[in-house]
């Protein structure tokens, strides 16, 4: 499973983080450990965006790209149990590595961009729980794919931040560095005093044990490197912290809050050197590497396809 196509949410149901990754697989982590589910049916798909949808206590699992490459507009919601695909009567056009987060305060899924067939998008959809339904706001963010986003309930938006501009080996090609927030009507691009520098495949997720938005990590397209820096957003900045360990630069990590344990979980992702398989902690000060039993995740498929963590993050 290539680990920057491996979503990770916290599901409020069942009090299990979840993962799910290319290669038909999908994890818990209980806090100390990660078991391996067996479902009946799932979906197989890679970059897909995840979220757990509060309103009907699923998980909804969006778009990617089926076994060809080619990007769908598939619609799968985990109950717990079993993957079950829904069939709305309207659905965003088919895209890869769209940004999703669930929006408590309307009560929806909200969905944006991501890489369609053969152009990049910037549509706004929501999910009421049966049916995607296409938005209209006055102002939205530029064409982007690879983007993150979560939902800060200590300011009641959707957060946005960064992404990737075009794709391919074009000199238009560039990492995105600009925060917007969504507010269940439209959006609004922030001008924050200090912001992390521009990036894609970066992991956002809200803490709600220190209310801020927690961002680690990413590409820069700019820089030619993967990064290994932790930021927090407060709703009016950015802060960039200086915690006493880290986990290494990487891209595509995936990271949820676990309400159960009340820390951030940060799992995988690629570095420069190729994909990692280490799990670790974050309390609101620092990091801390885990060691659970053996049964994690296993190592991401491109290892083996001999590719590094700098192709998978520029889209090479």
């Amino acid at each position: 499973m290539e680990q920057d196509d491996a979503p990770m949410v916290y599901d409020a149901a069942t009090g299990n983080v979840v993962l799910w990754s290319e290669g038909n697989q999908t994890w818990t982590w209980t806090g100390t450990s990660w078991t391996q589910k067996q479902p009946a049916t799932s979906p197989f798909l890679s970059a897909s965006a995840m979220v757990y949808d509060a309103a009907t206590g699923n998980v909804v699992l969006f778009g990617g790209t089926d076994m060809r490459g080619t990007p769908t507009n598939q619609t799968w919601v985990w109950n717990g149990t079993d993957w079950t695909q829904e069939h709305p009567a309207t659905s965003p056009p088919a895209r890869s590595y769209p940004s999703m987060a669930f929006d408590a305060t309307t009560g929806n899924v909200v969905l944006f961009g991501g890489s369609g067939i053969g152009r990049r998008l910037h549509d706004t959809w929501t999910w009421t729980g049966s049916d995607w339904v296409k938005q209209a706001p006055a102002t939205s963010p530029s064409k982007r794919w690879r983007a993150t986003m979560t939902y800060d309930p200590a300011t009641g938006n959707v957060v946005l931040f960064g992404g990737q501009a075009g794709s391919g080996q074009s000199p238009k090609v560039h990492s995105l560095g600009d925060t917007w927030t969504w507010n269940g009507h439209t959006w609004t691009k922030r001008t924050p005093a200090a912001s992390p520098p521009a990036r894609q495949l970066a992991s956002l997720t809200f803490d709600a044990a220190t209310q801020n938005v927690l961002l680690f990590g990413g590409a820069s397209r700019q820089l030619g490197a993967v990064l290994g820096d932790t930021w927090t957003w407060n709703g009016h900045t950015w802060t960039k912290r200086s915690p006493a360990a880290s986990p290494s630069a990487r891209s595509g990590a995936s990271m949820t809050y676990d309400a159960t344990t009340g820390n951030v979980v940060l799992f995988a992702g690629q570095s420069k050197s190729g994909p990692q398989n280490d799990t670790w902690t974050w309390n609101g000060h620092t990091w801390t590497r885990l060691n659970p039993p053996e049964g994690r995740p296993g190592l991401p498929r491109m290892a083996a396809q001999g590719y590094t963590g700098l192709e998978s993050a520029f889209g090479l």
